[in-house]
């Protein structure tokens, strides 16, 4: 098997439909019509990525995302949206979710970006086994744990700001443009908006910079992207 799925939807049909799809593909699959029997499967059933659908009986899609950034489980999310609303979108994403698909899609293009978020998370373990710590200043990263520390304290982060942060470490003083970083972490540049990563920016910013609003370590370089400074706080 390629993994367990965990599907969250309150529409039957077009769970029937998803799951057929992905066990088609190899992949297990386990399944929930509301939030608090999705929050039961997460604990229970440990899956690999979440399907889920933004709107939901009992707990919503948003609350399920702050609940599992809350507990430090680091389980990728795919969200369904109905609404093609890119404040949903963005807060779905800000909250942790590594990808989004709008309603109506293709059953084709989510099976897609499942195996784009899986490929993305099991290179970042692999990549992470002979390279048990990284360090840059006062940040230490842990990849085989997905933690990286500042000034020795851990950071909290969303499964996707752990993932910026650590390739900005990774590539600490080398200019990584917009469009790469879009690739590289969200795999869909043209259908993720820049906002996107203006809003992890932002966010990585208020949570290591001691002024986020002149930040030492994040650095945007105008017109290009941005880079990893390794230099101490003020």
């Amino acid at each position: 098997m390629n993994g367990k799925i965990l599907v969250v939807d309150d529409e039957e049909a077009l769970v029937r439909l998803i799951t057929y799809n992905l066990n088609k593909e190899g992949f297990s699959t386990v399944a929930a019509y509301d939030g608090n029997e999705a929050w039961l499967l997460v604990e229970q059933e440990h899956p690999d990525l979440i399907i889920l659908d933004l709107m939901l009986p009992g707990k919503d899609g948003l609350e399920i995302c702050r609940d599992l950034h809350r507990e430090n489980i680091m389980t990728p999310i795919i969200m369904l949206t109905a609404r093609d609303d890119e404040i949903d979108r963005v807060l779905g994403l800000e909250l942790g979710a590594d990808d989004y698909v709008t309603k109506p899609f293709s059953v084709r293009e989510l099976t897609a970006r499942v195996k784009a978020v899986l490929r993305r998370k099991n290179y970042n373990a692999e990549s992470g086994k002979d390279d048990n710590q990284l360090v840059a200043g006062n940040f230490m990263v842990k990849p085989d744990k997905y933690e990286i520390f500042k000034n020795g304290d851990l950071l909290t982060l969303t499964l996707k700001e752990y993932e910026l942060l650590e390739l900005l470490i990774r590539n600490k003083g080398r200019v990584l443009k917009r469009d790469y970083l879009l690739q590289v972490l969200w795999d869909y540049a043209d259908s993720v908006g820049s906002r996107v990563l203006d809003v992890h920016i932002s966010k990585l910013r208020d949570k290591i910079e001691k002024d986020s609003r002149d930040p030492k370590h994040i650095k945007t370089v105008r017109g290009l992207g941005y880079k990893f400074e390794e230099k101490a706080d003020d």
